[in-house]
């Protein structure tokens, strides 16, 4: 059988399908430009569901983002949040988290102070803005109320217990139980599954009844990230005025639901919005013309050709395929993009594995100039219309300064202001 080649035709071609990439996409049709965008699973699944904006400055935890910002741009002015305002950052962070709202995901407005986001080991870390869900259990956390941590019977990823036991010194009147969840009795259960089936209102109200007998006294009640894998706000909403307490969500260890809800949150609302979303197909090649680039992509069924009239690379590190690296040096994957890196292969590590600075591989990316263009050694663009944004970036160590999201966010609006005025 021949295969076929379906040919579109967009102003702004969006490589990649983390949170880059799909803020990208939102900024651009924010902006009004035709967006197609490209990718496959990525690492969407492995987020917590946070988004950090700046946590760590100089190996030290920050609750004010903003003032760490500004030092961060006097101590590391390569790093690529340090040419953009805080003003800027701000607007960027406002615009993708009410483009959430729309989705049907609310998530908390960007803020003055970090909050503490609750882990499922019982720990908490500098995150900047939360789901909905999650945030009455930080509220809790704060004021020391009288909590009810919750698990389930053969649950992988979670444990209540666990959460308590460490949480103990901090949050005295936290206590945990362990039930078996509506029809799940005598197996394996893991989080999206249980998601899946909160999202009928049968499954909500059995729930409801096993917990109401355990509230004496209590104000709040955790749950695992399990409240639907759409519209998790109205579930906790219902299951709030059904228990009589205040829930909240607690992130499990990945793949996790919050990750997948928002992945397949944005495949749903994309198309609405005007995106012509391809996220199951890698793109291969890229041709690229002094006018913009052609795109060449194969599925399993046909191809596809794309005409774009710029690119925005928003393809992630070594997990989402971004970078790869071989005994000699690191590569880009898809355009061959030059990654200053040092000659030597020893110079990518520190003797130490868990030297406080972290090791200089994680800082290695792709150069970019003040309008997120890659660029050669002689600092000059690759092409007027690439753009480049998020983790593949160089000079940031986003895991160690929890500012994975922020990066992601920042940089997708700054990188693609910069493609809208390029198209004029």
């Amino acid at each position: 059988m021949k295969r076929g080649t379906r040919k579109i035709e967009t102003q702004l071609a969006v490589i990649g399908t983390g949170i880059a990439g799909f803020a990208a996409s939102i900024f651009a049709r924010q902006r009004g430009l035709d967006v197609a965008q490209f990718g496959h699973s990525g690492a969407m699944a492995y987020t917590t569901g946070y988004l950090d904006l700046l946590g760590v400055h100089d190996r030290r935890v920050r609750q004010d983002p903003w003032a760490a910002l500004d030092e961060l741009r006097q101590d590391e002015p390569q790093h690529p949040m340090s040419g953009l305002s805080n003003a800027s950052i701000r607007a960027a962070f406002d615009g993708f988290t009410d483009a959430l709202g729309d989705m049907g995901i609310g998530y908390t407005k960007a803020g003055d102070r970090n909050l503490s986001g609750l882990l499922p080991n019982g720990l908490a870390k500098p995150t900047f803005s939360v789901p909905d869900t999650m945030l009455p259990g930080i509220t809790a956390l704060e004021r020391g109320a009288k909590t009810l941590v919750v698990d389930f019977e053969g649950l992988q990823g979670f444990s209540a217990k666990a959460f308590e036991v460490n949480f103990r010194d901090r949050w005295p009147e936290l206590s945990s139980a362990r039930l078996t969840f509506p029809g799940m009795e005598n197996r394996q259960v893991f989080p999206e599954v249980l998601a899946r089936s909160l999202e009928t209102r049968a499954t909500q109200e059995a729930l409801a009844e096993l917990i109401r007998p355990l509230l004496k006294g209590v104000e709040y009640v955790g749950l695992p990230a399990i409240l639907g894998m759409h519209m998790p706000d109205e579930i906790r909403a219902r299951m709030e005025e059904a228990i009589g307490a205040r829930l909240f969500e607690i992130p499990t260890i990945p793949p996790a639901v919050p990750g997948i809800r928002l992945r397949e949150t944005f495949e749903r609302s994309f198309p609405e919005m005007g995106v012509q979303l391809e996220p199951q197909l890698k793109v291969a090649e890229v041709d690229f013309r002094p006018s913009g680039a052609t795109l060449h992509l194969h599925g399993p069924m046909e191809d596809l050709e794309v005409e774009a009239s710029a690119v925005l690379l928003a393809t992630g590190r070594f997990l989402s395929g971004g970078l790869k690296s071989d005994q000699d040096s690191l590569s880009e994957t898809l355009l061959d993009l030059p990654i200053s890196q040092p000659q030597d292969r020893d110079a990518w590590f520190r003797q130490e594995y868990l030297d406080p600075r972290g090791h200089p591989i994680n800082r290695l990316g792709v150069e970019v100039d003040g309008r997120f263009q890659p660029v050669a050694a002689d600092g000059a663009p690759i092409h007027e219309r690439l753009f480049a944004a998020g983790a593949i970036l160089a000079h940031q160590d986003w895991v160690r300064q929890r500012c994975g999201a922020g990066l992601a966010i920042a940089t997708a609006h700054a990188a693609t202001e910069s493609a809208a005025a390029a198209l004029g």
